[in-house]
């Protein structure tokens, strides 16, 4: 829907739902970590608790993911704010693009390496983890640029609805 002047109540909610499940998978990393090791030297996975809610926490990423996706398409999206640079709004929608490339990619590379024992699945999946700090790091980044030295007042579009 072109023309929104904002994000709806569901879609911030789940921006934040999904924040806070990414966080939530980088600060307990090792317990997966640790039990895919484990099960390539082993021969066979064993599903550790660490290890099932690492998993269960990709796939309820990825499946919030493809509902933000929907909701992306069917209520909008603001359109870039007053005063942000050209370039700038190129960015966002890059890097916006590459938000929801990663979290569906981490999820399923996450879980093939884990279904399969497959160490390159594993190794795609740390790479696309560093992928994702790096976006998450420009996001934050971008957000403060906006907030302090263009003064569009971008914060307010993930914490008050439209």
């Amino acid at each position: 829907m072109a023309g929104t002047t904002g994000y709806s109540r569901t879609q911030i909610i789940l921006h934040w739902v999904i924040v806070g499940l990414v966080a939530a998978q980088y600060l307990f990393h090792d317990g997966i970590s640790e039990a895919f090791e484990a099960g390539l030297d082993a021969g066979e996975m064993t599903l550790t608790f660490p290890a099932g809610l690492h998993l269960g926490g990709g796939m309820l990423i990825l499946g919030l993911t493809i509902y933000r996706l929907f909701l992306r398409s069917s209520e909008g999206v603001p359109g870039s704010p007053e005063g942000e640079p050209g370039w700038a709004a190129m960015a966002a929608r890059g890097t916006h693009l590459a938000f929801y490339l990663v979290l569906f990619l981490l999820p399923v590379t996450g879980a093939v390496a884990w279904a399969q024992s497959s160490e390159g699945a594993g190794e795609a999946h740390e790479v696309l983890r560093a992928v994702l700090l790096a976006l998450i790091a420009a996001h934050i980044g971008a957000v403060l640029v906006h907030q302090f030295v263009w003064k569009t007042g971008l914060a307010a579009r993930m914490t008050r609805a439209r």
